[in-house]
């Protein structure tokens, strides 16, 4: 996952001020130059970097910081709001028609994975609004970019105009519309063309695909994995086009993630999606106030949450929050939960997002990938119905038996056991709102503190958002 580095850096640097029951001028200068020093080796925009650290630094010399009872967590609070403000406060939706269709043109670099994302963004459309929309295959450079197109229509079931490679891309952008006029599609979801490089004969293409679409958005997709790059790809898109919001990809992948952090600032347009992972259902709403709080180790229960909500089945979450209730949890529900938990996405980005996980210790032996979810499975299957239904009765000759009818060894039985133990136990106090003793949970100092607010803003967000909700229902009832 984008900005590991980044995190470990900051926690790094804020760990210092850990035991300080007050901090001066000095330990904040000193912690300003190592904050500095991890922005630019994530590769930020150098005067995105410099105007954050001398916000930063100016409110946390304030007499309300460094006179505070908790100068720590008031300097952490200054830098999760300005991590948020610098990628703009909060979620911007998609700009949509008064009157159907709404138009969207996706534009960007050859390899920023435009193609992809269009199909992500169609089967979000199609899931989340129950909308219909129609995709125009407009890139008749690339090789097997119509057909690439096609086939993700196929696989989530939604319709592609085309027609091939040897037409204008303009003549078939107006050919696509005026399908989607007889269809009555509520999107059209525009594939362009894009390059190596951005050229004058790119942008001449896409500007008169612009005055003859009038798109409601024009996004922008840029590879994450090219650093300080994307925010230049961004910044010579909107000169050319106005670009009405980006779309970062590859945030996955091996990138130190200061696109994220620069281009808003750069350009003045906000991130809108963010994609990780290859699957088409990985298209994510990008929030600013929780990426902020998954750089600085604060988790992101919020999205865990909706995740959960999207790819869990009701009926079985709820049997399974009653038996963490009664702590009657035992490993053929953990099966389950394994299974559910794939479908989710990997493991090791699920786990960041819960608060004070990312850097905690006692987890750090607990990165699980798909071959480890595997050989866990192989060790439950190879117990016996008793043994998986009470865990107590795992003695040594039973986890020697077991290690052997799995393929793994004692020391990976155990392993597995013990950490199956500690999960117990931690959603046994999570289910009963055990946060006045998190520090077991999330340890101490710093990075406890952290887990905790970023778990009790959780939990005053969630409430909020239900009140909203409620207060929605009652004003679509009384219409």
């Amino acid at each position: 996952m984008a900005f590991e580095g980044l995190t470990e850096r900051l926690q790094s640097a804020f760990s210092k001020l850990r035991r300080k029951g007050k901090i001066t001028d000095s330990d904040v200068r000193d912690m300003m130059r190592e904050v500095r020093l991890a922005l630019l080796e994530a590769d930020v925009n150098f005067t995105v970097v410099k105007d954050f650290v001398n916000t930063v630094r100016k409110r946390a010399l304030g007499s309300e910081v460094l006179d505070s009872l908790t100068p720590t967590q008031q300097v952490l609070k200054i830098v999760n709001e300005e991590l948020t403000n610098v990628m703009g406060d909060e979620a911007v939706p998609l700009n949509k028609a008064p009157h159907i269709p709404t138009i969207i043109m996706m534009v960007g670099l050859q390899g920023a994975g435009k193609t992809t994302t269009a199909g992500k963004l169609a089967l979000k459309l199609k899931n989340e609004e129950h909308a219909r929309p129609l995709m125009i295959a407009g890139d008749i450079y690339r090789p097997a970019a119509v057909d690439q197109l096609v086939t993700l229509g196929k696989q989530i079931d939604v319709p592609v105009f085309e027609m091939g490679t040897d037409h204008d891309p303009v003549d078939i952008v107006k050919e696509g519309l005026n399908q989607a006029a007889i269809q009555k599609n509520d999107y059209v979801i525009i594939d362009t063309a894009g390059r190596l490089q951005i050229d004058e004969k790119l942008m001449n293409e896409l500007v008169r695909i612009k005055e003859l679409a009038h798109p409601n958005e024009i996004l922008l997709v840029v590879d994450a994995m090219t650093g300080q790059n994307a925010t230049e790809v961004a910044k010579g898109f909107n000169d050319q086009l106005d670009i009405t919001g980006v779309v970062l990809t590859k945030l996955d992948g091996d990138t130190r993630g200061g696109a994220a952090l620069s281009i808003r600032a750069v350009t003045g347009k906000p991130i809108k999606f963010t994609g990780q992972g290859e699957k088409l259902d990985q298209l994510d709403v990008f929030y600013p106030d929780r990426m902020a709080n998954r750089i600085l180790g604060m988790g992101d229960m919020l999205t865990l949450i909706e995740k959960a909500q999207k790819d869990y089945d009701a009926e079985q979450a709820n049997k399974m929050a009653e038996k963490m209730r009664e702590n009657s949890f035992d490993f053929n529900d953990f099966l389950d939960q394994m299974s559910q938990i794939q479908n989710m996405g990997p493991i090791d980005d699920l786990m960041k997002m819960i608060p004070g996980m990312a850097n905690n210790p006692q987890l750090a032996n607990m990165n699980i990938g798909e071959k480890d979810i595997d050989h866990l499975k192989a060790i439950v299957y190879s117990m016996t119905p008793t043994e998986r239904e009470n865990p107590d009765i795992l003695n040594p000759s039973r986890r020697r038996r077991i290690a052997a009818g799995s393929g793994r060894t004692v020391q990976e039985v155990n392993r597995m056991i013990k950490q199956f133990n500690m999960s117990k136990d931690m959603m046994s106090k999570m289910s009963k709102g055990n946060f006045n003793g998190m520090d077991s949970m999330f340890g101490k100092g710093v990075q406890g503190k952290l887990g905790k607010m970023a778990m009790h803003s959780m939990v005053r967000k969630t409430k909020k958002n239900k009140k909203k909700r409620l207060k929605n229902v009652k004003r679509f009832k009384s219409r």
